[in-house]
Parts: structure tokens; sequence; C-alpha cells
């Protein structure tokens, strides 16, 4: 019992170092191309590439660099998390009517105050939707990086099929499922937290 539950902390961990990762780089890039516009095609483009990167293919390609570990699968689904956090930070910084840009200037604050106290806390639950989508996805993604040496919940599910125990398959694939609804939940209440206090303010 106690390996199992060892197990699936390692398979959060993994999950969470790479979206956490992704959540400081993407967040940043979603800035910066929204104040600086005509590279959002560009930035969104390159995101959009490695996405489309079938994930057993990124991670081989991956472990040539890293070679075999953790370390490579978090960077794997680092990459693969970038696309819903710039694309979310870069949409709600954006969708932010130009009126409230100026009243924030209008009341003395630079462009850095403007982005820390105004635009970023209304973008808030849109950054939010992004780092959920990359969080549910990597979770899932997280399980075939036992093809290049991880652990995680993988190591049961590929254990599973290599001795065609389907006991084994689902007791690795249950907590995949969970996990992934649980995160949800999590994300989902804090969206409407954000948006109950924006609403009270």
């Amino acid at each position: 019992m106690l390996d199992f539950i060892n197990t699936i902390l390692e398979h959060l961990a993994m999950t969470a170092a790479g979206v956490a990762i992704a959540v400081l780089i993407g967040t940043l890039a979603g800035i910066w191309i929204s104040r600086k516009t005509a590279f959002a095609g560009p930035v969104l483009y390159i995101a959009d590439v490695i996405q489309t990167i079938p994930s057993l293919a990124l991670l081989a390609i991956l472990m040539i660099v890293f070679g075999l570990g953790d370390l490579t699968v978090i960077i794997g689904l680092c990459l693969y998390s970038l696309l819903p956090v710039i694309r979310n930070t870069y949409t709600g910084l954006t969708a932010i009517p130009p009126s409230i840009r100026e009243a924030a200037r209008g009341m003395g604050m630079s462009s850095i105050q403007s982005l820390i106290k105004v635009e970023l806390p209304l973008a808030v639950p849109m950054i939010l939707s992004g780092i959920r989508i990359a969080f549910v996805t990597a979770l899932g993604t997280a399980v075939i990086g036992v093809l290049i040496g991880s652990g995680g919940l993988g190591y049961i599910i590929y254990r599973g099929i290599q001795a065609l125990d389907w006991g084994m398959i689902i007791e690795g694939t249950i907590p995949v499922v969970l996990l992934s609804l649980l995160a949800q939940y999590v994300f989902n209440k804090l969206q409407r937290l954000e948006k109950r206090r924006k609403i009270n303010v």
C-alpha cells in the first residue's frame, strides 16, 4: 500500500513540476506577447507546433538529449503545457478593455503597476483555465514516461500490459482518472472563487 501511495505521489510530483515550469515560462511569454503583439503569432505558432508532436516522439527526442528518467519527462510535460498557458494568458490580458488600462494610467500607475495590480488580477480566471487544461493533460501524458525510464503510475500500467493483468492496468489507470477529476474540480472552484471576489470588489 505504501509503495502504491509513493507511486501516486511520484506521478503527481512529475506532473506538478512540469506544469509549474510551464506556468512560469508561459505566463511570462503570454504577458510579453500581449505587450508586443507582433510576436504573438510566431510564439503561439511555435507552442502549437510543439503541441502537435506525438508525445512518444517528443519524449524520444528529449531522451537522446537528456537521457532516461524523470527529468526528461518533466521537460516534456513542460513543453506540452506551454500552449494553453501562453494562449490563455495572452487572451486574458488582451481581452481587458483599453479604458481600464487608461484609468489605471490616469491614477498614476506605471505600466508594470497596471499589469500587476489591475490587468493580471482581471486575467486570473482565464489563466487558471489554461493551467487546468495543462495540468489535466499532463497527468495523462506522464503515464507514457515509463517508456523512457521514469516512474509514476505509468509503471503499474506498463507492468500490467506486460503481464496481461487487467487488474494491474486498472489499478494504475483509476488513480490517473481520479486525479484528473480532482484537479478539474479544484481549478473550477478557484475560478469561481476568483469571479465572486471580483464581483464583491
